[in-house]
C-alpha cells in the first residue's frame, strides 16, 4: 500500500510538470491536456484512485471556483450599460431555452438536459490569464459568465439537495437556507463597504503594503476555508462559498495585484492541475468501446456549443461578430460543473455509467473545440 502510494505521488508530480510541455508540443490548451494525461495514466495502472488524491482534488476544484470567483469585478458589473446586462441576460435566457429543447428534441436523459445550460467562468479564468482580462470579448464573457455561473451554482445546489432528499420540505428548507445565506452576503457587503469607505487603512492593517509574513496569502485562504465551512454546515454546495470567497477577495482587495498572482501561481501551478488530472482518471477510457458513449458525447457537445452560438446573436451590437462568438466558444465550457451533475447524478443512480462517460468525453471536447476554435480566431485577428 505504501509503495502505491509513493508511486501515485510521483506519477501525479511527473504529470503536473511535464503537461505544459506536452501542451505546446501538441498546441492545445493545457486543462484538456491534464484530463487526457490523467485518463491515459488510469488506463495503464499508473494512477488509482486514493482517498488523499480525492480530497486534494476536490480542494482544487473548490479553489478553481475560488480563482473564478477572483475574475469576478463586482465595480464592473455594476458601473456596466443596462444593455449590456440585459442583452447579458437575454443571452442566457436563449442559451438555456436552446439548450433544453434541443435536450427534449433528441430524447436525452434529464441530467444531461439539466447540465446542458448550465455556465462556468472556471476555463475563463485561464482565457484571461493567456489573452489578456482587458479585451472586450473578455469582459463582455465575463459579465455573461457570472451572471449565468451565479444561476448554474443555484441551480446545482437544488439539484444536489433533490437528488438526495428528493422533493421534500428538507429541499424547501435548503432553498431557504441558500436564499438567506446570499441575502446576508448581501448585506455584509454592503456593510464592508461602508466600512472602508470611512475607514480606508483597515485594509493596509489587513494586507500591509511591507508584508514579510505572506499575511495577504493567509487571508485569503483563512476566508476561504471559512467559506467552505459555512457551507459545510449549511450543507450548501461548497463551490458556491469558495466563489463568494474569491468575489470578497476582488471587490476588497482588488489593488493587490501581487496577491492576485500569487493566489493564481499557486492555483494553476498545483491544485488545479491535480483536479483536472483527477477528472481525467475518473473516466474510463474502456468506456469508449461501449455502443452509444462516443456519438452520445458528440451530440451532447454540438447541441451545447450551437445552443451558445445561436444565442450569442443578441450580444452582435454590443461588439460586433467577431466578440459575439468568442463570447459564447468561451462560455461553451462549463467542466467543473458538468464534472459536478454527472458526478451526483451517477452515485445518486439517476445517471448509468454509459451517460456519465457521455457528459465527462462531452466536457472535454468543449475544452478541446472551444479552446482551439478561440485560439484561431484570435490568430485571425492578430493577422488580419
Amino acid at each position: 500500500m505504501i509503495h502505491t502510494d509513493i508511486f501515485l505521488i510521483l506519477t501525479l508530480s511527473l504529470l503536473i510538470w511535464g503537461s505544459p510541455f506536452v501542451s505546446k508540443l501538441l498546441r492545445i490548451p493545457t486543462p484538456p491536456v491534464e484530463i487526457i494525461l490523467g485518463a491515459l495514466g488510469a488506463y495503464i495502472g499508473l494512477i488509482e484512485h486514493n482517498e488523499y488524491f480525492n480530497i486534494i482534488a476536490e480542494v482544487g476544484f473548490l479553489y478553481l471556483m475560488f480563482l473564478a470567483g477572483m475574475e469576478v469585478d463586482l465595480k464592473q458589473i455594476t458601473q456596466s450599460p443596462k444593455s449590456m446586462i440585459q442583452r447579458s441576460m437575454v443571452f442566457l435566457g436563449l442559451m438555456a431555452f436552446f439548450s433544453v429543447s434541443s435536450g427534449i428534441l433528441f430524447h436525452l436523459n434529464t441530467i444531461t438536459i439539466i447540465s446542458m445550460p448550465l455556465i462556468s467562468i472556471g476555463i475563463l479564468a485561464s482565457l484571461s490569464k493567456t489573452y489578456g482580462k482587458e479585451r472586450p470579448w473578455i469582459k463582455l464573457a465575463l459579465i455573461a459568465g457570472i451572471l449565468g455561473e451565479i444561476i448554474s451554482i443555484a441551480i446545482l445546489t437544488i439539484f444536489d439537495a433533490a437528488s438526495t432528499t428528493g422533493v421534500n420540505m428538507t429541499l424547501v428548507t435548503k432553498v431557504s437556507y441558500l436564499g438567506g445565506f446570499v441575502f446576508v452576503i448581501y448585506i455584509l457587503y454592503k456593510l464592508l463597504c461602508l466600512l472602508f469607505w470611512w475607514f480606508p487603512e483597515l485594509k493596509q492593517t489587513l494586507i500591509p503594503e511591507l508584508d514579510t509574513s505572506d499575511q495577504d496569502i493567509r487571508l485569503s485562504m483563512a476566508l476561504f476555508f471559512m467559506m467552505i465551512a459555512i457551507m459545510l454546515y449549511l450543507k450548501l454546495e461548497l463551490a458556491l462559498g469558495a466563489f463568494i470567497a474569491g468575489v470578497a477577495i476582488s471587490a476588497f482587495f482588488h489593488h493587490e495585484k501581487q496577491l492576485e498572482e500569487k493566489i493564481s501561481s499557486l492555483g494553476f501551478g498545483f491544485l488545479v492541475p491535480l483536479f483536472f488530472i483527477h477528472v481525467g482518471a475518473s473516466f474510463d477510457l474502456h468506456s469508449l468501446a461501449k455502443e452509444g458513449v462516443i456519438t452520445g458525447a458528440l451530440l451532447i457537445t454540438v447541441l451545447m456549443l450551437l445552443s451558445r452560438v445561436l444565442a450569442g446573436v443578441v450580444l452582435k451590437q454590443l461588439s460586433g461578430a467577431r466578440d459575439a462568438l468568442l463570447v459564447a466558444l468561451s462560455l461553451s465550457m462549463p467542466l467543473t460543473l458538468l464534472v459536478a451533475v454527472a458526478t451526483i447524478g451517477y452515485e445518486t443512480k439517476l445517471l448509468n455509467l454509459s451517460g456519465y462517460s457521455q457528459l465527462i468525453l462531452a466536457s472535454i471536447l468543449e475544452i478541446l473545440i472551444s479552446m482551439l476554435l478561440i485560439k484561431w480566431i484570435h490568430h485571425t485577428e492578430s493577422h488580419s
